[in-house]
């Protein structure tokens, strides 16, 4: 893959993007004049510009529940540029990418239609090549982005609905011969002493080019791979963490760490010992941009997760931004990536039909409309082919990430033929019953300890059992941080909720949920949670100090 010696006009972090909103998605970009549009900052959200307003429900859909139909009335936005791309591009393939656009968007490119994509936090890419100028020449781009599409059906996750091209958008040249995929598998073998690497790349434009695949440590010492007689690259020596991927001068960079992962008997292994995950679920949120989070507070966040000893993170409930797993394998996260399916929204309407549904016993009653719920998509073959796409997306997507150990199919979908069910909230001694029916089976628990209000509390009892208990591995509490957007009235300023924005429908204060404050601050429930699960504990019995390494 080639990228410019200089950085091309075309650059989201430096430049600012026209907008404008008409009140419906049937709209012709044809019949406007962009050059009158106000302008508006790419990535952002654009109810968090002046634009509409933002909406937030924890289960309930916000629109009537007719899928694949949607309210015909869909907010719209439509963005426009110019754009010129470097002559030293002529004669490449120009590939368009959106790494985040909610919810779903068509492009066009010189008055010519691309193409279009839904799928809020899956990237989306266009080769654009035949709808450009020469290269040097004048180009314009225009993009049309809906709040609702078909596939807001699978995405009713609890956070902030909003709407807007919200992460990096950029131009990639592709030379006549490019690599266009890779894969890369490190291994480490049972002793811990010798390590593999696999790479396999994928080519466009050529036949049988040689690519040239190295590896370099964090001194950039270099050391060249051969293959072995079964194909297998080996080398033997200091842990590399770069590999490098090299086709007629043309580079591709990857990150990567050496560990194995396995499970062994009754648990999940990290080279060769069980792991107790001390972890978080992880919305993206900031209190200013919403889900368009920059990369400095992406990783001052998980600099602070590491410094209060959690482990691992839950990318709940969709991919986040891509940046993010890279800075986990840096600071030592391990992460559960999770695919972009959410569909319990379907529940709160089938408990509405159930019969006599208030005097049935709650986990009856849910069992019951969990059954039924799941015939709206999960158990619907017609909606097989989204939750596929879905998937096959984050796992193509992240799986050259070392800091990715577990993969998440979705949240809260209900089981059906399209995916797996999910195990979700489960008390101490629903624990120790499960240890004692399931002796073969390790459990990680997705969500507990619910951090709202002055919680999570009773964590030592949890944290206990995880180390007393070789089954229970540990568990994510829910959640990271609290989604408050900054709101101003007069000389008032506070962290609104859903409720302050007269939104309908809404769940009041229960975004307000995290262990750190909605501007990343710390609350005293992350403090003690620092302590519960801090990885020394010193202990005074018959008067003698007793020191255990909980690492």
């Amino acid at each position: 893959m080639s990228f410019p010696k200089q950085q091309p006009d075309w650059c989201n972090l430096d430049i600012i993007h026209r907008n404008a909103l008409p009140p419906a998605g049937s709209l012709l970009l044809e019949d406007l004049d962009p050059v009158t549009w106000a302008n508006i900052e790419v990535p952002g959200m654009w109810q968090l510009q002046g634009y509409g307003r933002p909406i937030c429900t924890n289960v309930n859909y916000p629109f009537p529940v007719d899928p694949p139909n949607i309210p015909i009335l869909n907010e719209t936005g439509s963005y426009w540029r110019q754009f010129t791309t470097p002559r030293d591009w002529k004669g490449q393939q120009i590939r368009l990418r959106f790494e985040g656009v909610d919810n779903a968007f068509h492009v066009w490119a010189n008055d010519k239609e691309v193409g279009y994509s839904q799928g809020s936090r899956n990237a989306s890419e266009f080769d654009i090549s035949q709808f450009l100028a020469e290269a040097g020449a004048t180009n314009t781009l225009a993009v049309r982005v809906y709040e609702f599409c078909d596939g807001s059906c699978l995405e009713r996750q609890d956070h902030w609905l909003l709407s807007g091209i919200f992460r990096d958008v950029y131009l990639v040249a592709f030379p006549t011969v490019s690599i266009v995929d890779f894969t890369i598998r490190p291994q480490v073998d049972e002793s811990l002493a010798k390590v593999s690497i696999h790479v396999n790349v994928s080519l466009q434009g050529g036949q049988g080019e040689d690519v040239v695949v190295e590896l370099h440590s964090p001194r950039l010492q270099e050391m060249r791979m051969k293959p072995s007689e079964d194909g297998t690259m080996v080398v033997e020596g200091p842990t590399l963490n770069t590999v490098i991927m090299t086709v007629q001068g043309s580079s591709i960079a990857q990150r990567v760490g050496f560990r194995r992962i396995e499970r062994k008997s009754a648990n999940f292994l990290v080279n060769r010992k069980p792991l107790i995950l001390y972890r978080i679920n992880h919305h993206e949120h900031h209190h200013l941009y919403g889900c368009a989070l920059p990369f400095d507070n992406i990783r001052a966040d998980l600099i602070l997760i590491k410094q209060h000893n959690i482990n691992a993170l839950r990318c709940s409930h969709q991919p986040n931004n891509p940046r993010l797993y890279g800075v986990c394998g840096e600071v030592g996260i391990y992460v559960m990536a999770e695919a972009d399916i959410e569909t319990h929204g379907f529940n709160t309407v089938e408990r509405t039909a159930i019969k006599d549904a208030d005097i049935m016993d709650g986990r009856e009653l849910q069992k019951l409309s969990f059954s039924q719920a799941k015939r709206w998509t999960s158990d619907n073959p017609e909606w097989r082919a989204a939750y596929m796409d879905r998937a096959v997306q984050l796992v193509k997507r992240f799986q050259n990430y070392t800091s990715v150990i577990f993969w998440s199919l979705g949240n809260e979908a209900f089981y059906g033929a399209n995916h797996a069910a999910i195990v979700m909230y489960a008390t101490p001694d629903e624990l120790c019953k499960f240890v004692a029916h399931h002796t073969g089976r390790p459990l990680i628990q997705c969500e507990y300890g619910h951090a709202m209000g002055n919680g999570p509390g009773g964590q030592a009892n949890y944290i206990e059992l995880y180390r007393s208990e070789p089954l229970l591995q540990g568990g994510y509490i829910w959640e990271w941080c609290s989604h408050g957007l900054l709101k101003r009235e007069g000389k008032l300023t506070y962290f609104a909720y859903v409720a302050n924005f007269e939104d309908s429908p809404n769940d009041r204060d229960f975004v307000m949920d995290g262990l750190v404050f909605s501007d990343h601050s710390p609350t005293p429930g992350l403090l003690e949670y620092r302590k519960v699960i801090e990885p020394v504990t010193i202990k005074l019995e018959d008067d003698k100090e007793e020191k255990e390494n909980r690492v």
